[in-house]
């Protein structure tokens, strides 16, 4: 206990410096004692003469340099506070041996003086004070009873005094030690108190939900980021009226406190989202209530990731195991054509040929999506990618020049992995070709980057029928699609691979066939974070 302590004590000097200044007043009120004697002060036996003032005024000297060294030179604790104490046994018991010794009462000074160096003190030298201020008082109360005729029987009263030196350096010293274990406990304490403090803020603010403290009388007290960006308010602590904020969240609130019946709550936030609040009491002295505030739509985002990975998991290990039998069944289809037996067997080989290889087309569509690889992008020159795309795309699926064109070929860069541009606007075109009319200008692959905004976007337009309503919000999820020979996953692997490269791709308007835009920006190739998820996907 000991060791503990020694270790953990730190020298008190506000405390010292109070000890100080008590001192300098008891030193100014003995010298007016002396100037101006009154009948109160007359029986302390203070007679004005050269030793007393000197006496003193040493004192005052002493504690006014002693509280100097306190305030401006906090070293060396220990020999100050004994230096000081010291001064304080060798003058209070001068002036009390002058004033007649212990019978003057002035010994009550010492046991003062001495409690407070007790307390602010360290270890056994508080009961070297002690032993200090007891030898003084008896070497000068027997002088005195040798010399100035001070009578024998107060040296008995002289040692219970000497005995009260030591109880009170003991008894204030377990005081003293005793608020030093609870001073450094509470520092502890508050140290903690603040680390946690500061990492749960820390966490609060990391969150990817949102979450508000709410006062009883309905003021927030406190918010997250998150929260004040999914109820549109301003930057700044976050606290201010729920009602006047969020009057629907202010009311579902209210009811729920009311009623404490059903914790959650969906409404929409600042900017349209889709917003579910769930309230829950806390264990404060004010009463206060946590509101958490979740993106529905991120949630099901995240729930349609998790699907389409477990999907996409399952779909390629069954499309391994697929495209060998199913090679093996193409392989003897071809063997039976070539026996040519008749109309009949012809026009079935032809329906089994046209199945395989839409089979075959699903498998490899699947694999692709399994196999999709991290972006790499680059400044890719449209125009020019768009010409060599065109050439290659009408050579490969044999098509009449002037049925897929290009339009506004302004010199424009895109930040993308050239190969995923490519295959994006392979299965754009692939998909509006499909759905045209086959003729003159039925696809039109247009620029636009004149926005000033640092986007550009690729137009892929078709004369076809257009998408009906009522699948407008269907047609990126895979495996839907409306054409016999389509695989359903041609849209949705061209969104992710958009998505992958920090661009997008989304259905717009149009009077009269499909129109997709891929939207990508020019002016910067870093990616935002969640490419790499999407890549990973």
């Amino acid at each position: 206990m000991q060791n503990w302590l020694s270790s953990t004590w730190e020298a008190n000097w506000r405390s010292f410096q109070y000890f100080n200044l008590y001192r300098l007043v008891l030193a100014a009120l003995f010298f007016l004692a002396i100037v101006f004697p009154l009948e109160w002060t007359s029986r302390l036996k203070l007679v004005p003469s050269p030793l007393m003032f000197g006496l003193t005024g040493g004192y005052m000297v002493g504690t006014v340099a002693g509280l100097l060294l306190a305030t401006h030179w906090q070293h060396r604790f220990n020999r100050q506070l004994s230096f000081q104490m010291m001064v304080d046994v060798g003058i209070i018991t001068s002036v009390m041996y002058l004033a007649g010794g212990v019978g003057s009462g002035l010994s009550v000074l010492l046991l003062v003086s001495l409690a407070a160096a007790s307390l602010v003190g360290r270890g056994r030298l508080v009961l070297f004070y002690a032993a200090l201020a007891t030898l003084a008082i008896l070497l000068s109360q027997s002088l005195g009873i040798a010399t100035r005729g001070f009578e024998e029987s107060s040296i008995v009263q002289a040692g219970f005094i000497s005995a009260g030196f030591f109880a009170t350096a003991i008894l204030a010293r377990m005081l003293g030690q005793r608020a030093m274990i609870n001073e450094d406990l509470a520092r502890r304490r508050g140290v903690a108190l603040e680390n946690q403090m500061l990492i749960s803020q820390r966490v609060v603010e990391r969150m990817q939900d949102g979450v508000l403290i709410v006062a009883p009388g309905g003021g927030v007290s406190r918010s997250n980021p998150v929260a004040r960006s999914m109820l549109g308010l301003s930057e700044g602590n976050g606290t201010g009226d729920l009602l006047a904020q969020a009057p629907a969240l202010a009311s579902a609130l209210a009811a729920w406190d009311k009623r404490d019946g059903d914790n959650s709550f969906s409404f929409a936030g600042g900017d349209g989202r889709e917003l579910r609040a769930r309230f829950e009491r806390t264990a404060s002295s004010d009463g206060e209530v946590l509101v958490f505030l979740d993106d529905v739509g991120r949630i099901k985002e995240r729930a349609q990731q998790l699907k389409l990975a477990s999907l996409g998991r399952l779909t390629a290990s069954i499309a391994h195991e697929i495209r060998n039998p199913l090679s093996a069944i193409g392989h003897a289809g071809e063997l039976l054509r070539e026996e040519r037996r008749g109309e009949m067997q012809d026009r079935l080989l032809r329906i089994l040929n046209d199945n395989v290889l839409r089979l075959d087309r699903i498998v490899g569509d699947v694999l692709e999506l399994g196999r999709q690889s991290r972006a790499q992008p680059e400044l890719v020159r449209l125009d020019e990618f768009c010409v060599a795309f065109v050439e290659n795309f009408t050579a490969t699926e044999c098509l009449s020049p002037g049925i897929v064109v290009l339009e506004n070929l302004s010199p424009l860069t895109l930040c993308f992995d050239r190969s995923h541009l490519h295959q994006v606007l392979w299965n754009l075109v692939s998909n509006a070709l499909r759905h045209s009319s086959r003729g003159p200008r039925a696809v039109c692959i247009e620029l636009d980057g004149g926005r000033g905004d640092g986007r550009v976007e690729l137009h892929v337009v078709d004369d076809g029928p257009g998408v009906p309503e009522t699948v407008r919000e269907q047609i990126f999820e895979p495996f839907f699609t409306t054409h016999t020979l389509g695989t359903g996953l041609g849209l949705f692997i061209a969104r992710e691979l958009c998505a992958t490269n920090g661009a997008s791709l989304e259905l717009a308007a149009s009077v009269s066939g499909a129109h997709f835009i891929v939207a990508g920006r020019n002016d910067t190739c870093l990616l935002p974070e969640l490419s790499g998820a999407h890549a990973a996907k």
